[in-house]
């Protein structure tokens, strides 16, 4: 098993363990468990990331394909896209979703929010200026 594959077992496994809560660098961050299939493979994978809630609509998140600022686009955003469909885990609750990716202002305001709330996220996007611009998705109850 990879490095970050063992990693993020960890995650999953504390999320699931402590009703959405980690410690770690996820401490006190709004966590996801995020379920997708592969594009090419079929096979379900579970991700974990960092939301954004939406600010009126509570079966809504924002969730963004940083990757730690890595030139390439991660491969969960790739499988989110083609499939339009996945599902997530927070807290306590497991529900399918439906996938946009945002673009334009939409996509640089929720983005900069997420920047102003987790310095992280600016970070993330200076390593990939003039790279890519990293996708930010929503993820809403279906």
């Amino acid at each position: 098993m990879s490095e970050a594959l063992d990693r993020n077992a960890k995650v999953i496994a504390e999320f699931r363990e402590n009703e959405g809560r980690v410690g770690g660098v996820f401490e006190g961050a709004p966590l996801v468990l995020v379920h997708h299939r592969g594009r090419k493979s079929g096979q379900e994978h579970v991700s974990p990331m960092m939301y954004l809630p939406h600010d009126t609509e509570p079966d809504t998140v924002y969730v963004f394909a940083s990757k730690a600022g890595a030139p390439t686009d991660p491969d969960w955003y790739r499988n989110l896209t083609a499939a339009g469909e996945g599902s997530v885990e927070r807290g306590t609750e497991a529900y399918p979703v439906t996938v946009r990716e945002l673009t334009g202002a939409e996509r640089d305001r929720i983005y900069a929010e997420q920047a102003r709330r987790y310095p992280g996220f600016a970070e993330y996007a200076r390593k990939t200026a003039g790279i890519r611009i990293i996708p930010v998705l929503e993820l809403r109850q279906a």
